[in-house]
């Protein structure tokens, strides 16, 4: 458990996680961007 605290109280491991979590934001938008753009010019 004083593994978990240490990476809970770092800022290197929280800016980390949150750099992670915004890239894959980004990532999932532009996915559902292009999927969504694909299908209204099949129809």
């Amino acid at each position: 458990m004083d593994l978990f605290k240490m990476l809970a109280n770092d800022p290197v491991v929280m800016f980390a996680f949150g750099g992670m979590a915004i890239m894959m934001g980004i990532c999932a938008y532009y996915v559902y961007y292009f999927i969504k753009h694909i299908n209204e010019d099949k129809k």
